[in-house]
């Protein structure tokens, strides 16, 4: 299995990869994919930083994305930016940052003009961008820059690049990824067909694991979890879903039930909840784990809710913005292993779920 991580790691991997590679090299073949995430997660000290709010910052920096493509729209318009937005989450301190593909489909590119090769290039595209974004903050490492404690010693954190793969309801850019509604035409193999080609590129894009995002029900979760297996797809995967009731997901499917199907996929390494208010996630966490050892993943949005129609976020209720940060003891207690943020965190939302993390005083307490 070659990864972006392989490609770079004569002129600036730091002394952890060494580790880190000998189990990825092994491929799923002869170990436990879990096994994978897990010696990451070692290496980062035992919990692992996600990147944040991706459109959140395109749009700060003055991006328009209001577009059926969403944040993919950059791909091709502004992949300086793309490769920035990368740069400013590694420097705030995460561990794994996702590539700007979550609404980057076939389909898509061919809905605005473009021919498939060129849709396919720009999904590839889209890990080379943040594969570049790693190489430049492992050079600035090498360095001397960006270091922070681990254990008794200063080291370069480990940093992986996950393939976004946003659900069929992504694609539509109608709000149906928040309510897993999809029609009564819209079946097991519709979402595999839809899905596969997207799934083969980035498997081969030199990402080092697929984050499969805000899944709204159990059929996309199954046919995702089909897909691995049929495609034999050789890097390690995760599965978050979104819930607006802190019980189920936005479908109103159980999420034991999803959860259920991700920790049946020997691919599937980590499971979790992304785009969903903080005030559910220690429940969602509890819940998760009475149906898998998996490490969970956790990355919430700010706290508001996003309005369909009107396609904008809307203040709700409970806590919003950074503020969820002060969650973060909670959920790790409850089992989570890799925490980060999604539609309105920013990067000192990240720089701050670093401190509590990583600062030996916020762990004592």
């Amino acid at each position: 299995m070659e990864t972006c991580v392989f490609k770079y790691r004569a002129e600036t991997s730091p002394p952890f990869f060494f580790s880190l590679l000998s189990i990825l090299n092994m491929g799923l073949e002869g170990v436990e994919p879990s096994a994978l995430i897990r010696g990451f997660l070692a290496e980062c000290g035992g919990y692992a930083v996600v990147d944040g709010g991706f459109a959140t910052e395109l749009e700060r920096h003055g991006q328009d994305l209001n577009d059926p493509l969403w944040s993919a729209k950059c791909l091709i318009s502004s992949p300086q930016l793309v490769r920035r937005v990368h740069l400013d989450y590694l420097e705030a301190g995460a561990n794994v940052i996702m590539s700007a593909s979550y609404q980057a489909t076939i389909q898509g590119f061919e809905a605005k003009g473009l021919a498939t090769e060129e849709a396919e290039t720009l999904i590839k595209r889209s890990v080379d961008i943040a594969c570049e974004a790693r190489q430049i903050y492992l050079q600035r490492c090498a360095k001397g820059c960006w270091d922070f404690p681990h254990g008794d010693k200063t080291t370069q954190r480990p940093v992986l690049v996950a393939a976004s793969v946003g659900s069929y309801g992504a694609y539509l850019a109608d709000g149906s990824e928040y309510s897993g509604n999809y029609g009564d035409l819209v079946t097991l193999e519709t979402l595999k067909d839809f899905h596969r080609r997207r799934v083969q590129i980035l498997a081969s894009s030199g990402a080092d694991l697929i984050a499969f995002e805000t899944i709204p029900n159990k059929l996309e979760a199954k046919a995702y979890a089909e897909l691995l297996e049929e495609e034999n797809i050789n890097i390690p995967a995760w599965f978050s879903f979104n819930s607006k009731d802190g019980i189920n997901v936005v479908s109103g499917d159980s999420i034991a039930e999803c959860a259920y199907i991700a920790d049946s996929c020997d691919r599937v390494v980590a499971v979790g909840i992304n785009c969903t208010p903080p005030r559910l996630i220690h429940g969602l966490i509890l819940s998760i784990k009475k149906v898998t050892n998996k490490p969970v993943v956790i990355y919430p949005n700010s706290g508001e809710t996003y309005n369909a129609e009107a396609k904008q976020w809307e203040k709700s209720e409970g806590k919003t913005g950074e503020d969820f940060v002060s969650y973060v003891g909670k959920w790790r207690d409850a089992g989570a292993s890799l925490f980060g943020g999604c539609c309105r965190t920013t990067p000192n939302t990240i720089r701050a779920i670093s401190r509590v993390l990583f600062d030996k005083a916020s762990l004592d307490n």
